[in-house]
């Protein structure tokens, strides 16, 4: 289970890569994952310093570092 973690936040940097910015509603859309699987791996990306999280009003937005 951990490896997926790993793998996943490997996906979700992906999309941060190459599309910067987004609300987590649209990485949840891209990626398909459920909500532990986004959260686990938003978690592992974020123990790594690799993101930053930012609320807007009612929405979060992830971008990387």
């Amino acid at each position: 289970m951990i490896e997926a973690f790993g793998i996943n936040a490997g996906k979700i940097w992906t999309i941060l890569d190459e599309k910067g910015n987004q609300n987590i509603k649209d990485i949840k859309r891209a990626t398909k994952f459920t909500d532990k699987n986004l959260y686990a791996a938003l978690g592992w990306l974020g123990r790594e310093g690799k993101i930053k999280m930012e609320e807007s009003g009612k929405d979060i937005f992830i971008s990387l570092v």
